[in-house]
Formats: structure tokens, C-alpha cells, sequence
């Protein structure tokens, strides 16, 4: 189980240095970014269950909390969240190679944004929310439903890192 966790960790963090040094900057043609520490997240939380995809979630997201301007612990607890919820999930449906991943990360970037809301309620000024309004939301919501099928074939590539023994991906 370490081994998963670990490079689980280290592929959400390199996703996440990817998305916010190379992918920030097409913000400036697409106005969002996708989120594929979350698209790789729910990759590792789905084929793994609960308990590794809540520390995948806790680790990385202190890690991510550390490289961005967000308060400390709130992409922790975000992330956690959503690999326990998702680790739920796992050997529920057969994990196919376009529907269900679709599927899965449309779900879990609509929870983060819901999560993220009811946070803002409880403080305004310090946690930031997605506005369902906005073309930012819906940009990343396609774009981390769209780029879900193809991650996930590439991460079914390394999943004798990800995935523990006998479990298929």
C-alpha cells in the first residue's frame, strides 16, 4: 500500500506543478485550467478504495496547499475528501475506457466546486468559490471530463505503480 501512495502522491504532485507552470499559461486563450491532480486522484482512489485514495488526497493536497496561494489545508481537506468518496466507489462498476472515467471526474470536479462553496459560506473572505456561472467552471468541468479517458489509459500504462497486487486497473 506505501508503494501506491507514494507514487500516487508523486504523479498528482507532478500534474499539479504541470498544470500551474505550462497549463497556466493557456488561461489566457481558455480562461480555466484542468484540474489532472484531481483526474489522476480519482484514477488512484477508484482502483485502490478508500484508504489510499483518502491519503492520496490528504498528501498531495498539504503538497498542492504549499505551491498555491490557498489557504493551508484546504486542498487537503478538499482532496481528502474526494478520494474517500470515490475510494467508496471502488469495484462498484467496471472500470471501462471512456464513460466511466468521464463520469467519475465530471462527479468529482462538480464536489470539489460543492465543497468549495459551502466552505465559502462559512468563511467568505478566505476561501475562494467557483461561481456554477461562470465559464470558468464549466471550462474545467469539460476540460476534466474530456481529458479523463486519455489519462486514464496513460496511467493504466504505469499501473504496477499505482495499483496494488491484484487489483486490475
Amino acid at each position: 500500500m506505501a508503494k501506491r501512495i507514494i507514487w500516487g502522491v508523486i504523479f498528482i504532485v507532478a500534474a499539479a506543478l504541470l498544470q500551474s507552470t505550462l497549463l497556466g499559461r493557456l488561461t489566457t486563450y481558455i480562461y480555466a485550467v484542468p484540474d489532472l491532480a484531481l483526474v489522476i486522484l480519482v484514477f488512484t482512489a477508484y482502483v485502490n478504495g478508500t484508504m489510499t485514495g483518502q491519503l492520496n488526497g490528504f498528501i498531495s493536497g498539504f503538497l498542492i496547499d504549499f505551491l498555491s496561494a490557498a489557504p493551508l489545508g484546504l486542498n487537503a481537506f478538499l482532496r481528502t475528501l474526494i478520494g474517500a468518496s470515490l475510494g467508496f466507489l471502488r469495484g462498484t462498476f467496471y472500470l471501462d475506457t471512456f464513460f466511466l472515467p468521464m463520469i467519475l471526474c465530471a462527479s468529482a470536479t462538480i464536489f470539489k466546486a460543492l465543497i468549495l462553496f459551502l466552505l465559502h459560506l462559512l468563511y467568505t473572505e478566505s476561501v475562494p468559490a467557483y461561481s456554477i456561472f461562470a465559464l470558468t467552471f464549466w471550462v474545467e468541468l469539460g476540460l476534466n471530463t474530456l481529458l479523463a479517458p486519455l489519462l486514464f489509459g496513460l496511467l493504466r500504462l504505469c499501473s504496477s505503480l499505482l495499483v496494488g497486487q491484484g487489483d486490475k486497473a
